[in-house]
């Protein structure tokens, strides 16, 4: 088992900006305070989600438009470095009109409101490397 040690730094509690892309908003956001590792949690309401789930014969992403309003009923996320820049990954469970959910990997959201609480770590590097085995970026971790 290999595994980092990380601290808490700043914690943020943001509202993320009507129609703008959830996902995207989290990438920004990690920009601009240049935040390189956190986790996050989401709750609210989009427009409309784009969830994919990761075939781990075919090594793709078999993407689900959901093109009506759900309730962002929990959403779970974190940040590291991707080729030196900030990179959202996101896992979502939405609910729709009929009390029916859906989940899986967030790969884009359009907001109608959200509420952020974001976690910025400070520690080593995390930075995300090429897996050949799940063909996946995945977490290159550092023990302490």
């Amino acid at each position: 088992m290999t595994y980092s040690v990380f601290t808490i730094g700043q914690v943020y509690l943001i509202r993320a900006e009507h129609d703008t892309d959830l996902i995207q908003f989290v990438t920004d956001f990690s920009q601009i305070k240049e935040i390189k590792t956190a986790t996050f949690t989401a709750l609210g309401a989009l427009k409309t989600a784009n969830l994919g789930f990761y075939n781990q014969t075919t090594h793709t992403y078999e993407e689900h438009f959901l093109d009506f309003p759900s309730e962002l009923a929990s959403c779970l996320g974190n940040i590291s470095l991707k080729d030196g820049q900030p990179f959202v990954h996101a896992h979502a469970v939405l609910i729709d009109d009929h009390g029916t959910s859906f989940g899986g990997h967030l790969i884009a959201g359009s907001v109608f409101a959200a509420e952020i609480h974001l976690f910025d770590l400070k520690g080593a590097k995390l930075e995300r490397a090429y897996d050949p085995l799940t063909d996946l970026s995945l977490w290159g971790v550092n023990p302490d």
